[in-house]
């Protein structure tokens, strides 16, 4: 099997994967209800992200929304075109996965933000449906991002000596987030901890050369 090939099944397995666990999500838990997987430090916690990471959002209203949702096909097409590049340079293949789960990260909220409000009756107060009959919560490009990870390794009280936070409550690790932001995670973290040396080394192949045939500094 070609290692396009590989990619793509790689790729589709885990959009799959992220795909099954969202729609789960939704169709079994009302918006902010939880259940403990292991202990207190691992939970399943259903909350919807408006806009980009840790609910940061572009902008007012829908403006903001449409260019953020703009903006990440645009960013997943410029990905993929240079793992098709990638590929054609018989690249190495840790950095082609690297490359392909950071692809199939961005892919998998797109797809949230692209259908779910088309899809999905909205998750306050009650269980969503799918394919409600009156139609969705929102419109095309409009749909919120479903998380649902959270670990909170470490719960606590900031001691009172401490300026500005002394005596408020702390929470490690806060963020919840969902498959595909940890597909993302995990293809930066593979990039920057085992693949720095390729990109290196490609910078050095492509740096300009003088008549001696050195590269210029």
């Amino acid at each position: 099997m070609s290692i396009r090939n590989k990619l793509a099944l790689f790729i589709i397995a885990l959009l799959v994967l992220d795909q099954v666990v969202k729609i789960w999500i939704k169709t079994h838990m009302m918006l902010g209800e939880e259940f403990s997987v292991f202990g207190n430090w691992f939970k399943i916690l259903f909350i919807e992200n408006n806009g980009m990471a840790f609910g940061m959002e572009l902008g007012d209203g829908k403006w903001g929304k449409t260019a953020l949702s703009l903006f990440r096909i645009v960013a997943v097409g410029g990905i993929g075109w240079y793992i098709l590049k990638l590929v054609k340079e018989k690249a190495p293949t840790g950095v082609l996965f690297s490359f392909a789960l950071i692809f199939c990260g961005a892919i998998g909220n797109i797809l949230d933000s692209l259908f779910y409000g088309l899809i999905f009756s909205d998750s306050h107060y009650h269980i969503a449906t799918l394919f409600p009959a009156e139609g969705g919560y929102s419109s095309f490009l409009h749909g919120r991002v479903v998380d649902m990870l959270y670990f909170p390794l470490i719960e606590g009280t900031f001691p009172s000596w401490i300026p500005v936070w002394g005596g408020q409550e702390f929470i490690f690790f806060r963020p919840v987030f969902n498959l595909a932001d940890s597909y993302i995670t995990i293809g930066v973290l593979l990039l920057i901890l085992f693949y720095r040396k390729f990109f290196t080394d490609k910078k050095e192949t492509s740096a300009p050369t003088t008549d001696s045939g050195k590269a210029e500094e």
